[in-house]
């Protein structure tokens, strides 16, 4: 099946927005323009061989080279004016080369001849490191004055080729503004979704608020080990493909149903929040699929575009363009960033309040004066040793902590977030203080008469 159809058919299958379809690349139109492009140039004897043939010449300034450059000429339009300029060495006013066809060679002395403002000699054209053209090699000598003369830039008129990339550029531009309008729609929702899950999980609010507290962070740790966007690992580190994505949502979602946690949040707003976050992520893979399938058209009509004229604008037109959403390919890093810091951190997850030394919740909190928080029993025990660096920077700071870094409003949080674990910790701080009082071979467990 031809890419044609499988881009048509993927934009009506896809469930798609009308809105979104309308904006899609006009693949069909920039083919039909294509082939004016193609028919223009054969008009001129500057078929896609002869231009091919032109490319790959030997570096000699006896030969002629071209340049097409897509922003060749500033104009008072945003749009960028593609330009064809020919380097001829002149003989007598007739273009010089054995290896071009009579059909090209006519045109460029008809060009030639016509010109009455031809603009530079090779000598004004070094001057611009971007007009230089590629047949030349700057490692050799400067031609002399005399030859630099016989050669002389010519502009090839075309009409086609700058309808062809006035029409992709409007559309990528279009896109673009499609892209930031609906990126910036999820953001809010975002937003608005992380304010809602944290008033529902404020464990002050009551125990059914605590018990949704806690399922919303098993949840949350679930996607997290989903990557269902974009990954960290090593192994396949940067962001997902809709087809990847909808893989690990789907794991992620499976993994919900099996714990059965959406049942076990207690309240409305709860159960509410959870479908608008899988409403969220599917809206998200289809802005994802949507920019592939776009970015994939655009890749295919500049490759065919190069195929049939070999003008090799496929690697120019992206950096041109200068595309900041459909070509960029970064909504699933951005958005993903974005969940991050404000819908997902609005439950907080153990794994961020651990004392980096006994990896358990660093209770009571002791704030160093280099920021660095640790539980006070690690600190007490290093102070004993005699270690004053801190384990994570080496500042000298250990032995100068006293009751001022006690981080109150950190323990606080940490007695309503995380009271299982702080409860544990007590314990656990209460049995080592015992063994060191009363040996090793003390135990807190009740004494029982036989």
């Amino acid at each position: 099946m031809k890419f044609a159809q499988e881009f048509r058919k993927s934009l009506q299958q896809e469930g798609f927005p009308q809105k979104w379809v309308n904006s899609a690349v006009p693949y069909g139109q920039l083919k039909k323009c294509l082939k004016k492009v193609t028919n223009e140039l054969q008009e001129l004897g500057l078929d896609k061989d002869t231009l091919s043939q032109l490319a790959t010449t030997p570096k000699d300034p006896s030969t002629v080279a071209f340049h097409y450059h897509l922003d060749g000429k500033t104009t008072d339009s945003k749009h960028f004016r593609p330009r064809l300029t020919f380097f001829i060495h002149l003989k007598d006013g007739v273009a010089v080369d054995a290896k071009l066809t009579p059909t090209t060679r006519d045109f460029l002395k008809k060009i030639v001849s016509r010109t009455e403002d031809i603009s530079g000699s090779l000598a004004d054209e070094l001057g611009n490191e971007n007009s230089v053209p590629a047949s030349y090699n700057l490692e050799k000598p400067l031609l002399s004055e005399e030859e630099s003369s016989l050669i002389q830039k010519i502009e090839v008129p075309l009409v086609f080729d700058g309808e062809f990339f006035d029409i992709l550029q409007t559309d990528v531009s279009n896109l673009d503004a499609l892209q930031e309008e609906e990126q910036d729609k999820l953001g809010k929702e975002i937003v608005l979704l992380g304010r809602d899950i944290n008033m529902a999980t404020k464990p002050s609010k009551g125990r059914k608020a605590r018990v949704d507290l806690e399922t919303w962070r098993e949840i949350f740790e679930l996607y997290l080990d989903a990557r269902v966007f974009f990954s960290t690992l090593e192994s396949d580190h940067g962001a997902r493909t809709s087809s990847q994505a909808v893989e690990q949502l789907r794991w992620f979602q499976t993994q919900v149903l099996s714990r059965k946690l959406v049942h076990s949040l207690k309240l409305d707003n709860s159960r509410q929040a959870y479908t608008r976050f899988l409403s969220m992520n599917a809206l998200l893979v289809q802005i994802l699929k949507f920019q592939e399938i776009n970015n994939l058209a655009v890749t295919k009509i500049l490759k065919k575009f190069d195929k049939r004229t070999s003008l090799s604008v496929s690697r120019a037109f992206p950096v041109t363009v200068r595309s900041n959403h459909l070509l960029a390919g970064s909504v699933a890093k951005d958005l993903c960033a974005q969940m991050s810091t404000e819908l997902i951190s609005v439950v907080p997850q153990l794994d961020d309040y651990l004392c980096p030394i006994c990896f358990a919740v660093a209770y009571w909190p002791v704030r160093l004066e280099c920021q660095h928080i640790f539980c006070s029993r690690c600190l007490v025990k290093m102070s004993r040793k005699g270690e004053r660096f801190c384990p994570l920077c080496r500042a000298d700071v250990i032995m100068r902590a006293s009751l001022e870094n006690f981080d109150s409003t950190r323990a606080a949080f940490l007695r309503e977030y995380f009271p299982k674990e702080v409860k544990e910790k007590i314990r656990a701080n209460e049995r080592e203080r015992n063994r060191e009082i009363f040996g090793p071979d003390y135990s807190d467990s009740p004494c029982s008469v036989m």
